[in-house]
């Protein structure tokens, strides 16, 4: 399995070719954790309140990602 680090890296290089499951991992370990699902959606949620959502579809898209990335700090 990849690192955390090597899937952000990953994230930066080649946005669009990254699962829900790599999506989960790194905002899990950026103090994120899963709140819900509403249908597809899946909602994650850090001690301070910021929601992130992202679509449990493979492979995400470019937008989920980058939102992603800039919620981390990463962007």
């Amino acid at each position: 399995m990849a690192s955390v680090e090597k899937i952000i890296q990953k994230m930066k290089r080649q946005p669009n070719g990254i699962s829900p499951e790599e999506a989960s991992r790194v905002l899990a370990a950026r103090g994120y954790r899963f709140d819900r699902q509403n249908g597809s959606h899946c909602h994650y949620i850090n001690e301070s309140g910021d929601l992130v959502t992202i679509v449990d579809k493979n492979p995400l898209k470019k937008a989920y990602i980058v939102t992603i990335l800039e919620r981390i700090g990463e962007k």
